[in-house]
């Protein structure tokens, strides 16, 4: 129903969808695009940082990965696309989907966290600003 629906508006409807599930045969997932086709694949990602997620996925995927190993590989993947577009956002969610229902798992990671760098007291108004090589200035 989703597919056809996106076909009859001819990607007026711009979204970009992950769908996944389990049914009769195992887990499935499936890539729909706005024009309404989609792709069945063992990984997937969409969106504006689409490209470095995917280039981490294609390099680490293995099948029958366990669940930590398939959440650490979801965190390094969403973070290359974080870091790598602007326009990704700043946390890693995710939704671990099994045959005996659906966990939304918020805030895995935040690798958009900023970073805090100590500088001299005696100059107020930088430490959040600069990043200080020297201790004292001369």
């Amino acid at each position: 129903i989703l597919r056809q629906t996106l076909f009859r508006y001819q990607g007026h409807v711009g979204a970009s969808l992950i769908v996944g599930g389990v049914d009769l045969t195992g887990p499935q997932l499936y890539g729909v695009h706005p024009h309404g086709s989609y792709s069945r694949l063992p990984f997937t990602a969409l969106g504006s940082g689409q490209d470095a997620a995917l280039a981490v996925l294609e390099d680490r995927f293995q099948p029958n990965m366990t669940l930590e190993a398939a959440q650490g590989l979801l965190v390094e993947a969403v973070t290359a696309g974080i870091l790598g577009d602007l326009g990704s956002g700043g946390n890693v969610d995710a939704c671990v989907i099994t045959k005996t229902g659906a966990k939304l798992l918020r805030t895995l990671s935040s690798p958009t966290e900023p970073v805090k760098r100590g500088c001299p007291s005696s100059l107020p108004g930088l430490a959040a600003t600069t990043l200080c090589l020297e201790p004292q200035l001369s």
